[in-house]
């Protein structure tokens, strides 16, 4: 098929920053795309050549949308299963699949593949509700400290929690969850597996991440990761083992934990560009976006080892603000070597939302690490009014 400079239509589930960013290579191979998402200021809306606005659990607004597309692919896990489903029976190309998503879309689903996979993944108990997984804390079935997770509607650290106290459960809302045993852990990874239909398959280097102790949210991603040459080795194993397993499409993106012992353990999956990916724009040889693109029109994918070490720096929104953002300093930044900003395009800030990223490539990991740091304490999200 003629993807370039064609009839050819690529439809895009969701029109956040990830969209924003896969449109970047879209555009660089004038790929028609159609976007769909529920807000009129979703920052693909500049970027795509048709934006529809509305609702992605929607059975009738997705397979509608859906049907005006040659490939159908998503950047974010909410939308209607049922829909893509109908539109992959009647030949609209849905990658990654609807059965792929069925298995992830669901992090209690997901957790029992990885136990009938033989996936090594921490213990865990799933409930229906949270007043059961209170009875079983009560009647001592579970051990405290333990990780409250729902298994769905959760990103970003929201729907995820630490549970050290029996208070801590107050206020969670009562849905359908896991309680995960608290790993001992002395790194956070991540591996992004690309594949295309034909079986293609590679990953990108191990990536090492820091998060925000509060927010639950990702602070830094270090490329590569400073791990051993064999825990490294171990953990694309790993990975390409959880993407034969799945059969996806597209990227996976693998999140894990390296334990004490130098055990990898999976902690969950997202079937799409990621935040542990985004160093890959300036850093690697192929970005992530555009072998998410190669994968799913079945291309060659692109070279993914990084031409020079990477870290990124997530911009969140700075607590007691929210309104319309100021990105305070940012032109401070800008005089700098090898860090270059992404904004993302929200207009309204609040605490901890992801507004943005910036990059860092050197030679020297420590030094990018050092910089990093500079930038992190440099740059505000910041609005004209504080939180009450």
């Amino acid at each position: 098929m003629n993807y370039f400079s064609s009839d050819f239509k690529l439809g895009i589930l969701g029109g956040g920053q990830l969209g924003k960013m896969l449109l970047f290579d879209t555009r660089k191979f004038d790929i028609q795309t159609y976007v769909l998402d529920p807000s009129n200021e979703a920052p693909c809306k500049i970027a795509c050549n048709h934006f529809f606005q509305g609702d992605l659990m929607d059975f009738e607004t997705v397979y509608n949308f859906g049907k005006q597309v040659d490939v159908l692919t998503f950047e974010i896990e909410l939308v209607n299963l049922e829909a893509l489903e109908k539109l992959e029976n009647e030949g609209i190309k849905v990658y990654p699949s609807p059965k792929t998503l069925k298995l992830i879309q669901n992090k209690g689903i997901q957790k029992a593949f990885y136990i009938e996979n033989n996936i090594p993944t921490a213990p865990f108990k799933r409930y229906a509700t949270l007043k059961d997984l209170v009875v079983d804390l009560v009647d001592s079935n579970i051990q405290l400290p333990f990780v409250w997770k729902c298994t769905e509607f959760g990103y970003d650290g929201n729907g995820v929690k630490v549970i050290r106290q029996t208070s801590d459960l107050e206020n969670l809302p009562n849905v359908e969850c896991i309680a995960e045993t608290m790993v001992p852990f002395k790194n956070e990874l991540a591996v992004i597996v690309c594949r295309n239909p034909k079986g293609e398959i590679k990953t990108y280097p191990v990536v090492e991440m820091e998060f925000h102790p509060e927010a639950n949210q990702v602070e830094y991603v270090i490329c590569p990761a400073r791990i051993d040459e064999k825990v490294a080795e171990k953990a694309r194993a790993i990975a390409l083992n959880v993407s034969k397993q799945f059969n996806h499409v597209g990227l996976l993106a693998v999140e894990m934990f390296q334990t004490e012992d130098d055990e990898i353990l999976v902690n969950e999956v997202a079937p799409r560009p990621h935040n542990s990916g985004h160093y890959s724009i300036e850093a690697s040889y192929t970005s992530q976006f555009e072998n998410h693109l190669r994968a799913i029109l079945d291309l060659p994918l692109g070279n993914t080892e990084s031409k020079v070490a990477g870290i990124m720096v997530n911009l969140s929104g700075a607590e007691g603000f929210s309104g319309d953002v100021i990105y305070e300093n940012i032109e401070k930044i800008l005089g700098w070597n090898g860090v270059t900003p992404h904004i993302y395009g929200k207009k309204q800030t609040r605490p901890f939302r992801k507004m943005g990223h910036v990059t860092i490539v050197n030679e020297d990991i420590n030094e990018a690490r050092r910089i990093a740091e500079d930038v992190k304490n440099t740059i505000k999200v910041i609005s004209d009014k504080l939180n009450n």
